[in-house]
């Protein structure tokens, strides 16, 4: 069994706490505002605790991909971790992956910012790792997301406080 990792911290131009409440509490409603372009749709399955199943409807201007879908394993509010898994069995990603695992962690960088550190660790059905551009791809969709809702944040810097 060989895993893949991917690992990348991205500065956030807004205050931990914001960032937390509104990406990271499990109320995804943000995804539908921040992303307009990126995604169509949210849908959640569960009560926002471990097991809950996330499904983003991706929009045609992103690519290949067409769903998103995302299980939670673990949400830590006090040490502001975030644990999920993609949801292959059943989606085109299942030809390729075996699983693919994203651990998201914010940390305070200062007054009013923070650093999101995440990583990604996948297994490919065939045991190999995936290319270092494709590792890349990985992370900047990932990344992609979280950029998006820092801009809206920032654009809109009282609608959640």
């Amino acid at each position: 069994m060989v895993v893949g990792k991917v690992t990348l911290e991205y500065p956030v131009a807004v205050s931990v706490e914001l960032l937390c409440k509104v990406a990271f509490s499990g109320d995804v409603s943000i995804f539908t505002k921040a992303c307009v372009g990126m995604i169509d749709a949210v849908e959640v399955d569960g009560d926002g605790g471990p097991g809950t199943v996330t499904t983003m409807k991706l929009n045609p201007a992103v690519g290949d991909a067409k769903v998103f879908k995302t299980r939670l394993l673990s949400r830590d509010a006090a040490a502001r971790v975030v644990k999920s898994e993609m949801v292959v069995e059943g989606s085109e990603l299942s030809v390729q992956f075996k699983s693919q695992v994203s651990e998201v962690k914010v940390v305070l960088a200062g007054e009013g910012a923070s650093v999101v550190h995440m990583t990604v660790e996948y297994e490919l059905v065939d045991g190999a790792l995936l290319p270092p551009e494709e590792e890349a791809r990985i992370g900047q969709g990932y990344l992609g997301l979280i950029k998006k809702v820092e801009e809206y944040l920032v654009a809109h810097p009282t609608e959640f406080a």
